[in-house]
């Protein structure tokens, strides 16, 4: 690289890296702030001892509030006092806590199977099955166990919580926490403004995240809110470079040579295949029935879940993962399953640089990242780059995707979304407000001047 060039990408990085700083502080700007003061809060409830649940309870401890467990039975509980305990157990074997100070903090939590314990909290958030009908279920209990003001916050990824706050008769006092796994150590927390909540809640929940140490961002309500809405987008496109010809150690390796700690496929595995796979099927019906017209699908990541590979949980998922080892391992017989399914489909195979790659990873995060500001699901840009630097793995030097647009130019950006639209119109259709900033000379960073 001539010195030029290095002088050029220290720029790009200094910058990326002063638009994060940036973003992260203005990210807790928002409207309901300024219009309302935050509701005091002492106690707080989980209801749901499962890895989520034990992790929110983890950070509410820590941020020095009292915490209420509730789980359904006698067993499902000690499971979740366990979860808790493992966490603090850990810390005390790193020499990071001493036993003491662990007593100490569990003298403010109850384990509980009685939604009665919890009549006089001042926030509750329900971390149980992403289900549409168990967490309304939940939440008609909560409405009317809790006492009047109380906060009722939902920790769901995806789902519609205007419908979850309508089973109750407080729709003002529900909420949207969606917490990102581990929830003691990510520091992301999407606060998701159903239409009836007051300005109060909203502050509220901002308070929350302050003294529990979180990166808040405000979203809309739709499906998979800001970030598991365009990771969705991103991912397809992934599937797609999949089926075409890359395969998916190429493509997680190019995502990591961008700068990513984890490529797609990898955080699939990590995650869990089974949780993207039951997410597909409900999307997948809602789409048909609604008429739409209708999307390419990749079918190879359900070919791998119909065999029980979910990822690192079971042994093998894209890779495989010998004796328990977190680093997977190429699996010829998932590449056996791709070629299959592009037989079937009778696509022939082509190459993809490390660069074709990523350029069509990126433009399908920007496009959907135009819309979901256009859409006001984010409030500005700068809101979709914190969203992916705290919970995505977004390279912090690149500042975001919204960032990276900028510098890379918004007119190249929408040149690469023609060039692949011409094989796929419906998908890479760009999104009206990236065309109307490219006609008008303008960037992402202008919305974030102008909120």
């Amino acid at each position: 690289m001539s010195t030029e060039a290095e002088a050029s990408a220290d720029s790009l990085q200094s910058q990326g890296l002063a638009h994060a700083l940036f973003a992260e502080r203005e990210a807790a700007n928002i409207p309901e702030a300024s219009a309302a003061a935050p509701r005091p809060i002492a106690a707080i409830a989980v209801i749901g001892g499962g890895t989520m649940g034990a992790g929110i309870t983890v950070s509410a401890l820590d941020a020095g509030f009292t915490v209420t467990m509730v789980e359904r039975d006698a067993d499902s509980i000690a499971r979740g006092q366990a979860n808790v305990e493992k966490v603090y157990d850990g810390l005390i074997a790193k020499g990071r806590m001493t036993p003491e100070a662990k007593a100490a903090t569990l003298a403010r939590y109850t384990p509980s199977t009685a939604y009665g314990d919890i009549q006089d909290v001042d926030l509750v958030i329900e971390a149980v099955f992403e289900d549409i009908e168990v967490k309304k279920a939940v939440f008609k209990e909560l409405d009317r166990v809790c006492k009047p003001g109380a906060v009722l916050a939902t920790n769901t990824s995806y789902l519609d919580i205007d419908a979850i706050a309508a089973v109750t008769g407080r729709p003002q006092d529900v909420i949207g926490l969606h917490f990102f796994s581990p929830a003691h150590i990510m520091k992301l927390l999407e606060i998701v403004v159903p239409a009836r909540v007051s300005a109060d809640v909203v502050a509220t929940a901002f308070a929350l995240a302050q003294r529990m140490k979180k990166i808040p961002v405000r979203a809309g309500v739709c499906d998979g809110f800001i970030g598991n809405r365009i990771l969705a987008v991103y991912k397809q496109a992934a599937d797609y470079l999949m089926e075409d010809g890359a395969s998916p150690y190429e493509i997680d390796e190019a995502v990591r040579g961008f700068g990513y700690p984890m490529g797609p496929f990898q955080v699939t595995d990590l995650a869990g295949g089974d949780i993207g796979w039951a997410t597909r099927k409900r999307r997948r019906a809602a789409l048909l029935a609604s008429g739409a017209p209708k999307a390419r699908y990749v079918e190879v990541a359900d070919r791998i879940c119909e065999r029980g590979w979910f990822g690192q949980k079971t042994g093998r998922g894209f890779y495989l993962y010998p004796q328990g080892t977190r680093v997977g391992q190429p699996d010829p017989e998932v590449l056996a399953i791709v070629q299959a399914e592009r037989a079937k489909k009778g696509v022939t195979p082509r190459q993809f640089t490390p660069g074709e790659i990523m350029r069509r990873y990126m433009a399908a995060m920007i496009n959907e990242g135009a819309k979901v500001v256009q859409e006001g699901i984010a409030l500005r840009p700068l809101d979709v780059d914190v969203t992916f630097l705290s919970g995505y793995g977004f390279p912090r030097h690149r500042g975001g995707p919204m960032k990276y647009a900028d510098m890379v130019g918004l007119p190249r950006v929408l040149a690469d979304l023609r060039e692949f639209a011409q094989e796929d119109p419906l998908f890479w259709k760009p999104a009206p407000l990236l065309e109307k900033l490219v006609a008008e000379g303008r960037n992402f960073d202008s919305l974030n001047e102008a909120s």
